[in-house]
């Protein structure tokens, strides 16, 4: 897929995946983030209330976490690779839309079975995926104004 930059008509690069999805997980990575460490319910906790705040935690189980992997999990190999590059794209702040084609040709050569996990365990992924995007003249504005 295309996509064009804010700026110009120029196409900015060419990505096989597409912006929605990028963003999707953005927003689900936000979700996860903003959960608080698993506690246990001591005393003085009301049981009524527990199964409110477990929404909260950050569970082995969670639900957030279980929908971003799947969603990674049946991603195209290419798409992976992109959402890899654009990971790191992001992650250094010296970097420019120039490094796309080397970072995109090291993902792809770094690409295997644990993309998704390898993903979800770097806890600035949310950031560093929209650091990428705006990198590269892309931004999640218009998929936030329609899921928010």
């Amino acid at each position: 897929m295309v996509i064009r930059s804010h700026q110009t008509e120029e196409p900015a690069v060419d990505l096989e995946i597409a912006l929605s999805k990028v963003c999707f997980i953005i927003l689900k990575g936000r979700e996860f983030e903003a959960k608080e460490e698993a506690s246990e319910n001591g005393s003085g906790s009301n049981p009524v209330d527990d199964a409110e705040l477990e929404v909260l935690e950050d569970r082995d189980d969670d639900p957030v976490v279980e929908e971003i992997t799947s969603l990674i999990d049946e991603l195209t190999v290419d798409e992976q690779v992109d959402l890899v590059a654009l990971n790191w794209l992001g992650r250094e702040e010296d970097n420019s839309a120039a490094d796309w084609p080397d970072l995109r040709k090291q993902a792809a050569e770094a690409h295997n079975e644990r993309t998704s996990q390898y993903l979800i365990g770097d806890p600035m992924l949310p950031d560093n995926l929209e650091a990428g995007l705006s990198i590269l003249g892309l931004s999640c504005a218009r998929f936030e104004e329609q899921h928010l």
